[in-house]
């Protein structure tokens, strides 16, 4: 039994995706976030400064005691070298291997689309992760960098007439290549999964990249003996970097709650 945090960060509001799915699983959890949103979009910066942003944030997260790190964005998780993975002192997880697990599984036809920003599209790295598992699979990324300031900006209601040509114009290309899996390779992605499903005229079966990563913590907890106590209810601690009020906005949007009171900022490499 381990009564520590989870730690899950992300650039922005995105890593909220896997929040709730976490809350889900695990109810007894607790679980502290720190979201980027002062020098967030990561998706178009370079890897040398997503490394170093990372870097910090996981400083941090160390400091609350947390016995697990959960990187719930797909441009941290596509880019954070292994030799900083390695010098970790507790267990760490991205959203990509487990959705590159989720979607090799998946798919019939070996042909799998990816969305995500253009850092982790650049990387390789997703198509690397599922070629590792299934070699014969082909993977067609399309980066889309003007979804995640949409989310960000809380542009994700079902009927925004923005958000759907705006995925139309990003997916025809990815629709040609006849996927029959398609991975949202960024958490932002999560909170438009139903646009995604009709804008993929419902011809995909989408992988959830924060679904997944959420699933492997359970079962990685599980497995290891790490969960909290289960007869205590879990609590989640909110840290941003910059503009607190527009998170809560999005956060009680998205969690069903008022997040508020135990909402914090924390200021980051200054």
């Amino acid at each position: 039994m381990d009564n520590r945090p989870i730690g899950v960060f992300d650039s922005g509001v995105g890593g909220l995706s896997a929040v709730r799915r976490l809350e889900k699983l695990l109810p007894g959890e607790d679980i502290v976030y720190f979201g980027d949103t002062g020098r967030m979009p990561y998706g178009t910066r370079s890897r040398e400064t997503i490394i170093g942003y990372s870097k910090e944030i996981i400083a941090f997260l160390l400091e609350k005691d947390v016995k697990m790190l959960v990187a719930a964005c797909g441009t941290i998780s596509s880019n954070l070298p292994d030799s900083v993975v390695k010098a970790l002192p507790v267990p760490y997880t991205g959203v990509m291997l487990p959705a590159a697990q989720a979607a090799a599984a998946t798919t019939s036809n070996g042909r799998i689309g990816l969305i995500g920003t253009t850092a982790t599209v650049r990387s390789g790295l997703f198509g690397k992760a599922i070629r590792s598992i299934r070699p014969e699979t082909k993977l067609f990324g399309k980066a889309c960098p003007l979804l995640v300031p949409m989310v960000e900006e809380g542009l994700w209601e079902e009927d925004n007439e923005i958000v759907r040509l705006t995925l139309e114009m990003y997916l025809s290309s990815i629709q040609k290549e006849n996927v029959d899996t398609l991975i949202l390779g960024c958490t932002h992605f999560s909170l438009l999964y139903n646009q995604v499903y009709r804008a993929m005229e419902s011809k995909a079966t989408l992988v959830d990249a924060a679904g997944s990563a959420a699933q492997y913590v359970q079962n990685f907890l599980t497995e290891k003996d790490m969960l909290g106590d289960p007869a205590r209810k879990g609590k989640t601690k909110f840290f941003v970097s910059s503009e607190p009020e527009a998170f809560c906005e999005t956060a009680q949007k998205f969690l069903g709650r008022n997040i508020s009171a135990d909402l914090r900022v924390q200021v980051l490499g200054r």
